[in-house]
Order: C-alpha cells, then structure tokens, then sequence
C-alpha cells in the first residue's frame, strides 16, 4: 500500500493532481468516488467534509484544495524539482493563487451566469472578468512558464485553468493562451494522467 491515497473523480478537478501526481513520479492509491454516492458517504466526508474532490492523504495527513494540494506535494517531493527555491518563489505563489482565487471565481462567475456590475467590482476580489483574463494574459506575456524558464508545480494549476478554459470555452482564446498551453499539453505526465483519466471515466460510465 502505498504512503499516498488519491480521492477523485475523472470528470473534476481531481484531474489536476493526476497531472501533479504524475509529475511527481511517486506512487499512489486511487480511490475513485461517484458524485451523487460514495462522495457523500460518512468515510469520505471524514476525509473532505465539502464532499468534493480531489484530496490526498499521504502519511496519514489531508490535504484538499487543488493548489494547495500542488504546492504541498511539490514541497513533499522536492526531488521532482517542481518548486522554486524558497527566495525565488514570488511568483510561483502569487499566480498559483491568483489562479485559484480571483481567476477561478471569475471564470466560473461568468460560466454560471453572473456578470459584476461597476458597482459590484470594488465588492469582488477579482474586480470583473475582464480584470482577471487580461492579468492572466499579462502574466504570462513575459515568460514561457509562470516562473521563467522552468515548469514548476504552478504551471500544472495554471496550465490545467487554461487548458480547460481552451477546450470548453470558458476562457476566450488568445495568442498568449495558446501559445503557453502548447508548451504544456506535450508533457508526458500530462499526457500520461489524461490517458488513465480518460480510462477510468469509460469504466466509470
């Protein structure tokens, strides 16, 4: 058994920490929950009480919430080299967060219909939508990954937002979009983690 359990869905979020998991290149249990089921079964609410997915458990600690769970395992597994070091980590924090925060509010804002008014913007963490895309778009005009020239944990939650926002169209598309998720989407782990993704969502249909 090994010392790190994965709780997912292959159609969530949890999707994410596949990507990270894979990158990491330790080894994991998977335990693959339903929504309207297991997700809400007193075992797993004992791990995530919001009864979402992902959440790990490695060496008998929680851990939930997709950055978090990127930022803690790129600290567990420093070997994988997926973290800054520590005094150049100013901008592996700030848009890793950024993107879990002010970006995946707006996005999902928008997607479920809510548009802020000028009047609600000062109210708003992330402003407007528009405030948040063009800061996104900014971010990642100056660099290849979100801390340079070398891929860390950030850009599996980064990429992951801006892949997905391609795909379904939750982001508008952009030159800089594109160009940044085409130096992702080749990445073995990533194309590793799609592919036992996509497999267990066939069994899970």
């Amino acid at each position: 058994m090994a010392d790190l359990t994965f709780y997912t869905n292959p159609q969530s979020r949890g999707r994410i920490i596949r990507w990270m998991l894979e990158e990491v290149g330790t080894e994991y249990d998977t335990v693959l929950l339903t929504y309207d089921g297991t997700m809400k079964d007193a075992d797993y609410l004992a791990i995530n009480p919001m009864g979402k997915v992902p959440a790990i458990v490695h060496k008998g600690k929680t851990v939930t919430e997709c950055a978090a769970i990127c930022a803690y395992m790129a600290d567990a597994f420093p070997e994988a080299g997926l973290a800054p070091p520590l005094d150049q980590r100013a901008d592996y924090y700030r848009w890793m967060f950024f993107a879990a925060g002010p970006l995946e509010s707006a996005i999902i804002n928008r997607s479920l219909g809510f548009q802020v008014t000028p009047e609600q913007k000062r109210m708003a963490g992330y402003g407007d939508f528009d405030d948040a895309y063009h800061t996104l778009i900014r971010a990642l005009s100056a660099t290849d990954y979100v801390c340079g020239d070398k891929f860390t944990a950030a850009d599996v939650y980064v990429g992951a937002q801006v892949g997905w926002g391609l795909q379904f169209g939750t982001l508008p598309e952009h030159d800089v979009l594109k160009a940044y998720w085409e130096r992702l989407a080749p990445r073995e782990a990533w194309v590793r983690a799609t592919e036992i993704d996509d497999a267990a969502a066939a069994d899970m249909a």
